[in-house]
């Protein structure tokens, strides 16, 4: 087993690929692939769990002025979860977001790959 100091997904039997079904994210110089809200990267003969680090390029702050036309975030909204700092942002049109207080949060963008 390869060692490293990473969170690791267990029982993974899914080989995250270019061609794997999964929406690729750039992250941190690598790809990592989005999977049921988690963000996997294929190291060795493991799955480690990443999340996207809270940044100047991807804060938390409250952004009022977003507006999702309605549209509520959350598990099963039709937008994929991304892990994000200690919470779950939900992925819309390449960019981050997060529900409050009846408003959208834009923890800013991530790069698809």
């Amino acid at each position: 087993m390869t060692t490293c100091n990473q969170s690791h997904h267990a029982h993974h039997d899914h080989q995250h690929g270019p061609a794997c079904g999964h929406t690729a994210v750039k992250h941190e110089g690598h790809v990592d692939y989005l999977h049921d809200g988690h963000l996997h990267h294929m190291h060795g003969d493991h799955v480690d769990e990443h999340v996207i680090a809270v940044s100047s390029t991807n804060p938390v702050k409250c952004t009022p002025e977003t507006a999702c036309a309605g549209h509520t975030h959350g598990p099963g909204c039709g937008h994929e979860a991304v892990p994000h700092g200690d919470h779950v942002d939900y992925l819309v049109n390449g960019r981050l977001h997060h529900p409050h207080s009846g408003h959208c949060d834009d923890h800013g963008p991530i790069e698809l790959a």
